[in-house]
Protein backbone atom coordinates (compact mmCIF):
# COMPACT_ATOMS: atom_id res chain seq x y z
CA UNK A 1 0.00 0.00 0.00
CA UNK A 2 1.42 3.33 -1.06
CA UNK A 3 1.37 6.03 1.60
CA UNK A 4 2.32 9.67 1.27
CA UNK A 5 2.62 11.92 4.28
CA UNK A 6 3.04 15.66 3.85
CA UNK A 7 4.30 17.95 6.58
CA UNK A 8 5.71 21.42 7.04
CA UNK A 9 2.59 23.48 6.59
CA UNK A 10 1.35 26.01 9.07
CA UNK A 11 0.51 29.64 9.68
CA UNK A 12 3.11 32.04 8.35
CA UNK A 13 3.35 35.73 7.57
CA UNK A 14 3.52 37.28 4.15
CA UNK A 15 7.09 37.29 2.91
CA UNK A 16 8.10 34.19 4.83
CA UNK A 17 9.45 31.00 3.31
CA UNK A 18 8.30 27.46 3.92
CA UNK A 19 9.58 24.01 3.06
CA UNK A 20 7.07 21.21 2.71
CA UNK A 21 8.06 17.57 2.93
CA UNK A 22 6.48 14.44 1.49
CA UNK A 23 7.55 11.05 2.78
CA UNK A 24 6.58 8.10 0.58
CA UNK A 25 6.34 4.46 1.57
CA UNK A 26 5.05 1.28 0.00
CA UNK A 27 6.64 1.78 -3.40
CA UNK A 28 10.18 2.16 -4.72
CA UNK A 29 10.60 5.89 -4.34
CA UNK A 30 13.50 6.13 -6.78
CA UNK A 31 11.17 5.03 -9.59
CA UNK A 32 8.53 7.64 -8.85
CA UNK A 33 7.88 11.05 -10.27
CA UNK A 34 6.59 13.44 -7.61
CA UNK A 35 4.13 16.25 -8.13
CA UNK A 36 2.99 18.99 -5.79
CA UNK A 37 -0.47 20.52 -6.12
CA UNK A 38 -2.48 22.98 -4.11
CA UNK A 39 -6.15 23.58 -3.57
CA UNK A 40 -7.65 26.74 -2.14
CA UNK A 41 -11.18 26.75 -0.68
CA UNK A 42 -13.77 26.56 -3.43
CA UNK A 43 -11.16 26.17 -6.16
CA UNK A 44 -9.78 23.35 -8.24
CA UNK A 45 -6.61 21.51 -7.38
CA UNK A 46 -3.82 23.07 -9.43
CA UNK A 47 -0.31 22.08 -10.36
CA UNK A 48 2.57 23.63 -8.45
CA UNK A 49 5.72 21.67 -9.26
CA UNK A 50 7.04 18.24 -10.19
CA UNK A 51 10.33 16.39 -10.15
CA UNK A 52 11.41 13.31 -12.06
CA UNK A 53 12.51 10.07 -10.46
CA UNK A 54 16.19 10.97 -10.71
CA UNK A 55 15.77 14.65 -9.91
CA UNK A 56 17.08 15.78 -13.29
CA UNK A 57 13.81 17.09 -14.67
CA UNK A 58 11.79 19.70 -12.83
CA UNK A 59 8.64 21.55 -13.76
CA UNK A 60 7.13 24.58 -12.10
CA UNK A 61 3.88 26.46 -12.21
CA UNK A 62 4.33 29.50 -14.43
CA UNK A 63 2.49 31.70 -11.94
CA UNK A 64 4.76 30.67 -9.07
CA UNK A 65 7.99 30.13 -10.95
CA UNK A 66 10.88 31.95 -9.34
CA UNK A 67 9.53 31.39 -5.84
CA UNK A 68 9.68 27.59 -5.89
CA UNK A 69 12.35 24.96 -5.46
CA UNK A 70 11.47 21.30 -5.70
CA UNK A 71 13.95 18.64 -4.65
CA UNK A 72 14.13 15.05 -3.48
CA UNK A 73 16.28 12.71 -1.43
CA UNK A 74 15.83 9.17 -2.67
CA UNK A 75 17.78 7.78 0.28
CA UNK A 76 15.13 9.24 2.59
CA UNK A 77 12.11 8.52 0.37
CA UNK A 78 11.30 12.20 0.67
CA UNK A 79 10.45 15.05 -1.66
CA UNK A 80 10.55 18.72 -0.74
CA UNK A 81 8.92 21.90 -1.92
CA UNK A 82 10.34 25.23 -0.84
CA UNK A 83 8.15 28.28 -1.35
CA UNK A 84 9.62 31.74 -0.92
CA UNK A 85 8.00 35.15 -0.59
CA UNK A 86 4.70 33.68 0.53
CA UNK A 87 1.60 35.80 -0.01
CA UNK A 88 -1.97 35.46 1.27
CA UNK A 89 -3.03 34.09 -2.12
CA UNK A 90 -0.76 31.11 -1.50
CA UNK A 91 -3.09 29.98 1.26
CA UNK A 92 -4.23 26.47 0.35
CA UNK A 93 -3.92 22.81 1.16
CA UNK A 94 -0.76 21.51 -0.48
CA UNK A 95 -0.71 17.92 -1.69
CA UNK A 96 2.02 15.68 -2.97
CA UNK A 97 1.32 12.91 -5.44
CA UNK A 98 3.39 10.21 -7.13
CA UNK A 99 3.33 8.08 -10.24
CA UNK A 100 5.76 5.73 -11.90
CA UNK A 101 8.51 7.71 -13.63
CA UNK A 102 6.52 10.50 -15.29
CA UNK A 103 5.86 14.02 -14.08
CA UNK A 104 2.63 15.17 -15.69
CA UNK A 105 0.95 18.44 -14.76
CA UNK A 106 -2.56 17.02 -14.59
CA UNK A 107 -3.77 15.90 -11.19
CA UNK A 108 -5.76 13.05 -12.71
CA UNK A 109 -2.55 11.47 -13.99
CA UNK A 110 -1.30 10.77 -10.47
CA UNK A 111 -2.69 7.61 -8.85
CA UNK A 112 -1.31 8.14 -5.34
CA UNK A 113 -1.91 11.11 -3.07
CA UNK A 114 -1.17 12.33 0.40
CA UNK A 115 -3.71 13.84 2.76
CA UNK A 116 -2.36 17.35 2.30
CA UNK A 117 -0.85 19.97 4.57
CA UNK A 118 -2.48 23.33 5.21
CA UNK A 119 -0.53 26.48 4.47
CA UNK A 120 -2.06 29.72 5.70
CA UNK A 121 -0.40 33.03 4.94
CA UNK A 122 -1.42 36.08 6.93
CA UNK A 123 -0.97 39.60 5.60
Amino acid sequence: QVQLVESGGGLVQAGDSLTLSCVVSGRTFSRLGVGWFRQAPGQERVFVAAISWNGLMKQYSESMKGRLTISRDNAKNTAYLQINSLAPEDTAVYYCAVKDYGIPRRANDYPYWGQGTQVTVSS
